[in-house]
């Protein structure tokens, strides 16, 4: 397997804290939009665990148009900020555009989060010549910021490793660090429910591609439909399907509630016998 730069010592997954600074998230309703509310969660996500912070400026769905200046204001003083109070943590930014990208890690990103696919084909490139950490998406060629409609994949799966590992080696060869790569299925992303449910089933196949797989499961729609649940009451499904990854190889989860999944993600560790319980003294004094 390809090593990671990002991953800790204990072998256990690890996770990427979601911050949104955009008035239209589809979870937390533009909640961290303001710079100071979206500082504070990174404070407190980073208190909870999270190992990289996650920063993004667009709603991945429809909605209002957002200029790359925009975007660019929303997400690098923040980026600034956080990298100056804690320099040891990673920080993603979660875009497709290569100007964007360029202006968050001369900020203090050095991963770039593209949830399009290499739709921007600068994207890696910008991410090499910095030498940042780059996240290869699988979105079956839907353009940015669009719903899927009537989607087919002879073999999701199949789909998945060639379009992933086909830009993880095109990042590469730009000057991406291999160690510093993720291939993420990206759930939801051109794709309906039965293709998530399936990239679950064999993620036994996708982890065995030898690169570290991300997985952005939180609280998306597939979780919903499965369930019958709205968006507000996705986390146990989340969850569920966050242990059976975890159990499973994934090397890292991209999450809205950082304290549960970093739990779910030591537990399963802990039934694996990967790392010891943290406090015991039942039954031993």
């Amino acid at each position: 397997m390809t090593s990671s730069a990002f991953l800790g010592d204990d072998g256990l997954a690890i996770v990427m804290a979601i911050i949104n600074t955009t008035p239209d998230s589809f979870y937390d309703k533009g909640a961290t939009a303001k710079f100071d509310d979206a500082l504070a969660r990174a404070e407190k996500v980073i208190a909870q665990g999270a190992r990289i912070v996650d920063i993004g400026g667009v709603k991945a769905g429809p909605g209002d148009f957002v200029s790359p200046a925009e975007e660019i204001d929303r997400v690098v003083p923040l980026i600034a900020a956080v990298h100056e109070r804690f320099p040891g943590v990673t920080i993603s930014v979660d875009t497709w555009r290569s100007e964007v990208a360029d202006r968050a890690i001369a900020a203090g990103a050095t991963l770039v989060n593209d949830t399009w696919a290499g739709h921007d084909h600068e994207l890696s490139a910008v991410a090499g010549q910095h030498r940042a950490g780059y996240v290869c998406s699988h979105t079956g060629g839907v353009i940015p910021r669009t719903r899927p409609y009537r989607v087919h994949f002879d073999d999701v799966v199949q789909s998945v490793i060639e379009e992933t590992t086909a830009q993880a080696e095109l990042a590469v060869s730009r000057g991406v660090p291999e160690e510093m790569i993720f291939i993420d299925p990206t759930h939801d992303f051109g794709k309906n429910t039965f293709h998530g449910l399936e990239l679950l089933r064999r993620i036994d196949e996708i982890v065995a591609t030898g690169w570290p797989v991300l997985m952005a499961l939180s609280n998306k729609d597939f979780v919903g439909e499965t369930l019958g649940r709205e968006v507000s009451e996705r986390v146990a499904g989340t969850l569920a399907a966050t242990a059976w990854s975890g159990q499973h190889g994934v090397a890292a989860f991209r999450a809205h509630e950082v304290q549960e999944t970093v739990d779910v993600i030591r537990m399963t560790g802990a039934i694996m016998g990967k790392v010891a319980p943290l406090d015991t003294t039942r039954g031993l004094a």
